[in-house]
């Protein structure tokens, strides 16, 4: 009987420490029906760029008020708007025991995500923790695309994106340094969205459903105002996103 040597074993996969930029939902208020209407409300601002996102749902605020609010309600109310939950943050025994009973994890406290939805007029977008927005000028990777990006489609950058082309409704481009756009601005740009607030975005023609610099953001009805077809430069001056023309 032959005992050869042992055939080698491809690795099939590995756990990773990563940073993810998660929507946290931090709820500021027990009354559903107004939870409801609101967030009702945001999706209407940009279906496409809600539509399946995940949520950390956050009740932080309501516990530390003695609010109650029943977690699996919320759950529903937040899938019913197209939201897909991936955890609690913030619950008391019984709201953590709900979201298990769901199959939906406890995450701790001191993550650093920006709430998507509070009582702070400034719309945000959430950031990673000040120690994930380190970088070396060895990790900067600047990326220019020359063919258009279409609706669905998404392009990241961890240095400056440069787009000689059209970047059409429903498409998505971020860059965690600087964002270029040298054709038309249909979809969503994202720029610094690893916090950096010295980050700018320059357009030649701005008809962005939305447009965001470190986590804070305007979509399309607040951009209506500006004309299109006009060249444009986006930057962010004590955490409100400033237009000028070039």
């Amino acid at each position: 009987m032959s005992t050869g040597a042992p055939t080698s074993q491809k690795t099939a996969l590995e756990f990773k420490s990563t940073s993810l930029t998660v929507p946290v939902l931090l709820l500021a208020s027990n009354d559903i029906s107004l939870i409801d209407q609101q967030l009702k409300e945001k999706v209407v601002q940009a279906p496409e760029f809600f539509k399946n996102s995940p949520l950390l749902i956050d009740l932080q605020k309501l516990n530390a008020q003695n609010l109650p609010i029943d977690f699996t309600e919320i759950v529903a109310i937040v899938r019913q708007h197209g939201f897909m939950p991936i955890g609690l943050r913030g619950g008391n025994e019984q709201q953590n025991g709900d979201a298990l009973a769901m199959n939906l994890p406890q995450h701790s406290l001191h993550g650093s995500n920006v709430p998507l939805v509070n009582k702070a007029p400034a719309k945000t977008l959430p950031t990673p923790a000040p120690e994930e927005q380190k970088q070396t000028s060895q990790s900067i990777e600047n990326k220019l695309v020359t063919q258009p990006i279409r609706s669905g489609q998404r392009v990241y950058a961890k240095g400056d994106l440069i787009v000689t082309a059209t970047v059409s409704a429903g498409a998505e481009i971020m860059a965690e340094g600087n964002i270029h756009i040298y054709g038309s601005l249909r979809g969503r740009a994202l720029a610094g969205v690893l916090g950096n607030v010295n980050s700018r975005i320059f357009c030649s023609d701005l008809q962005a459903e939305l447009i965001s610099i470190a986590g804070i953001y305007q979509l399309s009805d607040d951009l209506s105002k500006y004309p299109a077809h006009k060249p444009v430069q986006i930057s962010l001056d004590n955490q409100t996103l400033i237009i000028k023309d070039i």
